[in-house]
């Protein structure tokens, strides 16, 4: 049953997660600017041109994710950069909220996303985040920036003040497993 403190998790659609970001792995369109080529042996186009602000490099990370948990009391935020997570071995939910004009979360647009091995999502700068997995660990590529990895390591293994992240304890809020 759904309360004021459950978040449904629902299946990752463009229009969906536009507030927070973009979905990665839409079809490819020839019929615009983006540049794309379909052939028999093989297709490409731009998904989408990834920014990691200014004086920002792009990094691959490889992400393993095991948290099984449904409660959700904590979410992250990234202010410099986008961040683009893509499942490679089992799907994720990914949990994402707004900013307040505070800056805090707006738990009111608490969202959460269900993406599929494949597909995924690159959110926003500033947008409020936290991902679960719902039966087994998932192995992720995510693209991001050096310098905000550096500054989150640094920050969970020292207890340092970080800079280009936040992470915000919230009211537990209850994941609805089965939802999708």
């Amino acid at each position: 049953m759904l309360t004021a403190l459950s978040i449904p998790i629902e299946p990752l659609e463009a229009n969906r997660c536009e507030p927070y970001g973009w979905m990665l792995g839409k079809p490819v369109r020839t019929d615009g600017d983006a540049p794309a080529f379909v052939s028999p042996a093989s297709d490409f186009w731009r998904e989408h041109l990834f920014d990691t602000g200014t004086a920002g490099e792009t990094e691959i990370l490889w992400v393993v994710y095991r948290n099984r948990g449904a409660e959700i009391s904590a979410l992250e935020l990234h202010r410099l950069t986008q961040q683009a997570i893509v499942p490679l071995t089992a799907p994720v939910v990914h949990i994402v909220a707004t900013s307040l004009e505070d800056g805090e979360p707006d738990l009111n647009s608490l969202r959460a996303f269900e993406i599929p091995v494949g597909k995924g999502l690159c959110m926003r700068p500033n947008v409020w985040h936290a991902t679960r997995v719902a039966n087994t660990e998932s192995t992720c590529l995510m693209l991001t920036r050096p310098s905000t990895t550096y500054d989150l390591v640094v920050h969970l293994k020292t207890g340092a003040p970080a800079c280009e992240s936040v992470i915000r304890p919230i009211d537990t809020r209850t994941l609805e497993l089965g939802a999708a």
